[in-house]
């Protein structure tokens, strides 16, 4: 039995392992989105669901041929050995700005299409072997051995192999693991050749268990597509919120898996008495921080963090426990997978292609939950009919309380969509996140317009006077880090001034244009069209502008590395790296090839402004560091304002030269870095590690 648990294991670990690493290594591809990690997904539910298929494909087409199903599985482990090692290459960058999904889809299937789908498959075709062989053993605790395995691959990587290997190291150590696998494969083949169940043998076995049910089947899948659906809905909430960061993929997904491994080790781990209350407190929790207002509060990480993995883990318990309730005999185990793969990837698609087209906003979440409590109900309704529940006074005390737990959950669920709808002047979602324009104090002399991405303001202007209308307000304010730059720049200094070339890396609502002069030129690079939309049509800050102002489409870094490679430098006097998804951060543009690409563009005097404000990271340390790699004088704003339409902010000045920023400092403008020498965060393309910069206090 030893050979066919190690084979399950290392092919589980290897599945779940090379999820977050070519995740990592693409997401500066594609502007760090959240939707990169929901894309990528995507493509593992499909190549797991490919995987299964051809399990399912090869025992029924070949049943009682076990040296056919063993040299088609070798001669297919061979053929994935082309694909190793499996590092993306430069050459798979994206150019176009349009939705990347299809983009993606391919680069994974070119870096690892085939090795992907020989270790989905090793899951039911292994276990298939093992019940094979051994006669009677049930293979249903084996699952349990590849949900560990896969466990034990996503936790080993944000604490183990992410800290320790750079990515290119990550990827060579996948590839030689996977030989490893290839050889273990191979022996269980061999085994069951071994110990090989004759033709009649398995007829006799197929006949003896009663086939499941087509309503049993449906189950399987719904219950399947679910659990993807909540995992995913929560996973994209998070990462909007926070960061999109391999922790914050691990742990809702090490979660989900942890509810597999619970309902397939023993049928006694799942109670409905237990874990249907237990989703009910914890849904609610979820609904009640859902409806919170954040303006005032903001609750700390660890409980916002926990609250949702709470209401995911036990909704996904309770839909893998309903579904291990209805799983098969073991002859039909191929089948009861390859459905549930199927569920899998419906809830994918589901989340990272329908619902960005049809939804304004992430209202995916809000429906998977109900829809989870309605399957509750069904369930227990249907084991009524069924004769599994007999006693007709708790059923009908359930029967009340559920449907007051599902009526009050909808009004609350419908109460947080309609609050973000209202006064929302303009909607749009796409790949990149989901955008909103509210107005606030209509009518009023502090008529305001602001910008959301997610929950996080990323621009206010307030409309009714010119004056206002014209004045950079939150972050942007005067005497914030961004205001500073502006106003004792060297050429800001001169009588008369000089112009003075800008560039921005985040457009948001255009605020930072409110400070350039006619004579000035302004470039903002913004990956998101939408963004553009909105700022061009609800905001004036861009209409306004008196200086020459242009907006590159499409990834910063990538486009500012393409414009070097054309031989153009901007030379700009004022570069702002000011480009977030919701609250979160796109490590790409804070890493020390980032900073050079930035220092290429900068003219000698030109100070590099890092925007850092944020809820959850602390960023300051990484920025120092890498002033300190390319030997520049940085400084810290920092800005506490109560004044009309000002925020708090965060921002770090660097340049070339020391005088560059002695005026600011001679005024003591700036403010004293928290700690003396910061702490040794050094970011690269090859690493980075977000957990170092969480604020955890």
């Amino acid at each position: 039995m030893l050979r066919y648990i190690l084979t399950i294991f290392l092919s589980a670990f290897l599945l779940f392992q090379v999820q977050p690493i070519l995740a990592r290594y693409i997401l500066p591809w594609y502007g760090g989105t959240p939707a990169v990690w929901t894309t990528c997904m995507l493509c593992f539910q499909i190549g797991l669901l490919a995987g299964y298929t051809y399990a399912h494909g090869l025992v029924a087409g070949f049943r009682g041929h076990p040296r056919k199903q063993a040299a088609i599985h070798f001669c297919l482990i061979l053929a994935s050995l082309v694909f190793l090692p499996i590092t993306p290459t430069d050459t798979m960058k994206p150019e176009a700005t349009a939705d990347p999904t299809w983009g993606i889809v391919l680069l994974l299937l070119k870096t690892v299409g085939l090795p992907f789908i020989v270790i989905s498959a090793s899951g039911p075709l292994i276990q298939h072997w093992f019940f094979s062989a051994s006669k009677s053993a049930s293979p249903y605790r084996l699952y349990a051995v590849s949900n560990f395995g896969s466990l034990l691959g996503l936790l080993s990587y944000p604490f183990l192999f992410e800290p320790l290997f750079g990515l290119r190291q990550q990827t060579q150590l996948w590839s030689v693991t996977y030989i490893v696998y290839g050889i273990c494969a191979t022996l269980c083949a061999w085994g069951f050749i071994q110990n090989r169940p004759s033709t009649k043998a398995h007829s006799e076995g197929a006949t003896s268990s009663p086939a499941p049910t087509f309503q049993n089947r449906i189950s399987w899948g719904v219950f399947a597509a679910l659990g993807s659906i909540v995992l995913l809905a929560t996973t994209n909430q998070m990462c909007q919120d926070v960061a999109v960061v391999p922790f914050l993929w691990v742990l809702p997904l090490s979660l989900y898996l942890i509810t597999f491994i619970i309902s397939f080790d023993h049928a006694r781990w799942y109670h409905r008495g237990i874990w249907i209350p237990l989703t009910t407190v914890s849904v609610a929790a979820l609904v009640y921080l859902l409806n919170q207002d954040y303006a005032d509060v903001e609750l700390h990480i660890s409980i916002q963090v926990g609250i949702y993995l709470s209401a995911m883990f036990s909704c996904c318990m309770v839909c893998h426990g309903e579904m291990v309730r209805l799983k098969p005999a073991p002859t039909y185990l191929t089948s009861f997978y390859l459905v549930v793969s199927l569920g899998g990837a419906i809830g994918g698609i589901l989340v990272s292609q329908v619902a960005p087209r049809i939804f304004t906003g992430m209202w995916e979440l809000h429906l998977s939950l109900l829809a989870v409590a309605l399957m509750i109900g069904y369930r227990v309704f249907q084991d009524t009919r069924s004769g599994v529940i007999v006693n007709r006074f708790w059923l009908a005390l359930f029967s009340l309380f559920w449907i007051q737990v599902v009526f009050t959950m909808s009004f609350f669920l419908w109460l947080h969509i309609e609050d973000q709808i209202d006064g929302a002047v303009a909607s749009k979602r796409s790949f990149y996140g989901s955008l909103r324009v509210y107005d606030g104090n209509v009518g009023k002399s502090n008529h305001w317009r602001a910008l959301y991405h997610g929950r996080i303001n990323h621009g206010r202007q307030y409309l009714d006077y010119e004056t206002f209308r014209a004045k950079p307000s939150t972050y942007y304010m005067q005497f914030s880090g961004a205001g500073l730059a502006f106003d004792f720049h060297p050429k800001r200094l001169t009588q008369p001034e000089q112009a003075i070339n800008i560039g921005v890396v985040g457009l948001g609502t255009g605020t930072l244009a409110s400070y350039a002069n006619s004579s000035d030129s302004i470039r903002f690079y913004e990956i998101n069209p939408d963004v553009e939309t909105l700022a061009r049509e609800y905001f004036s800050y861009l209409k306004e502008c008196p200086a020459d102002l242009s907006i590159k489409l499409g990834d910063a870094r990538i486009t500012l590395e393409a414009e070097l490679a054309a031989g153009e430098s901007n030379q700009f006097d004022l570069l702002f790296v000011d480009a977030f998804s919701g609250d979160s951060i796109p490590i790409h543009l804070f890493t020390e090839e980032a900073f050079d690409t930035y220092l290429k563009h900068l003219a000698p005097d030109g100070i590099l402004v890092v925007h850092i404000t944020n809820l959850h990271i602390d960023l300051s340390d990484p920025v120092r560091v890498l002033g300190d790699v390319f030997d520049l004088e940085s400084i810290w704003v920092e800005r506490h304002s109560k004044r009309r339409g000002e925020y708090y902010s965060n921002w770090v000045l660097m340049s070339r030269q020391p005088e560059t920023l002695n005026k600011i400092k001679s005024q003591d403008l700036h403010t004293d870095w928290e700690r003396e020498e910061a702490r040794l965060i050094h970011w690269t393309d090859d690493y980075s590690n977000l957990l170092t910069v969480i604020k955890w206090d």
